[in-house]
């Protein structure tokens, strides 16, 4: 345990007064309880001009003092603008700041904890906007979890081909080309998203469809997979997607491989984007109000962000095997 206290300005001030009377160093630390190295650093380090003044020692210990107190990064203004960008209009997540941030630079410029500490005390309000507003873009700030014992009450539908019939390349995500599909449903009976992610990438395309039934997404899934190298399909087992087989025979067998019920991390790249982009098309939401330019711009958003899982490249970068400048 540390007993060392700093020198007052009384004791500066005492300090003058012994030495001007012609005292030694010895003796003055003698008379003022404190060690003689004390007393010489003192002399040493805030005499300005050979002159030593208690008001200035005093005033350049405190300078230096508060010097060496650790600083909050984010009171460069330059950082806090590049942090609140990314988290409210970008919703990037803490972590994926952090860690694209150490990737361009390759050193670590911010924590977490910071981003989080600022976030609950304030620091990173819009104009206007209170604390709550800046919590909610959080991605799992209030968000229900389904129980593991629900029972899934979709319909069944005619498989293909099973999940363990996949390509190696596709098993251990070595090879762009495999997609795992699935939709996103804003208001009931309306129209809802076809998003399909890449296993490797993560790269993610998406479009809307008029209606979540088997006409409206195999569609949807025609138009989005024409053009794209496509290797092979792993949807859920979901009724919208009983009409995989016309897909099938539409772009030349592309083969689909369906995973067993109710295990829906066997395609949890598609599971995690689809949460991702619930950010902006929150449950509720009319997506059939929702024209196809504002949802290419959000998936841009999203193949913009950077992943841990990629080492906080972004899927734009893997997929097309291009470096970008984000942070």
């Amino acid at each position: 345990m540390r007993h060392y206290k700093h020198l007052t300005l009384y004791e500066r001030e005492n300090l003058l007064f012994l030495r001007a009377k012609g005292y030694s160093i010895t003796a003055i630390a003698e008379s003022m309880g404190r060690n003689k190295g004390t007393i010489s650093r003192e002399l040493r380090r805030n005499s300005v001009g050979g002159q030593y003044m208690p008001v200035v020692a005093q005033h350049q210990y405190q300078a230096r003092r508060a010097y060496c107190n650790p600083h909050n990064r984010l009171e460069y203004t330059s950082l806090l603008e590049h942090v609140k960008h990314r988290l409210l209009e970008c919703q990037w997540s803490p972590e994926e700041i952090v860690g694209r941030l150490r990737a361009e630079y390759g050193k670590c410029v911010i924590s977490t904890t910071t981003i989080y500490r600022a976030i609950y005390s304030g620091w990173l309000n819009a104009p206007k906007a209170s604390t709550a507003s800046v919590i909610k873009k959080l991605r799992h700030r209030g968000k229900r979890r389904r129980k593991r014992s629900a029972d899934e009450k979709r319909g069944k539908i005619q498989i293909s081909h099973d999940i363990t019939e996949r390509p190696v390349g596709a098993e251990n995500r070595s090879e762009i080309g495999h997609w795992e599909a699935d939709t996103v449903v804003g208001q009931q009976g309306k129209a809802c998203l076809v998003t399909l992610v890449d296993r490797k990438s993560r790269y993610l395309i998406c479009g809307k469809a008029d209606k979540k039934n088997s006409q409206a997404v195999s569609r949807a899934m025609i138009d989005l997979l024409l053009g794209v190298k496509a290797l092979s399909v792993t949807p859920d087992r979901g009724k919208e997607f009983a009409r995989h087989a016309d897909v099938t025979e539409y772009l030349d067998g592309l083969p689909f491989y369906f995973p067993q019920p109710h295990q829906p991390w066997q395609r949890g790249s598609n599971e995690n984007t689809n949460g991702l982009l619930r950010e902006y098309f929150p449950k509720g939401k009319d997506i059939t109000k929702l024209s196809d330019d504002y949802i290419q711009r959000k998936v841009a958003m999203m193949n913009l962000r950077p992943r841990k899982c990629l080492n906080y490249r972004t899927p734009y970068e893997v997929h097309f095997e291009e470096v970008l400048h984000l942070a």
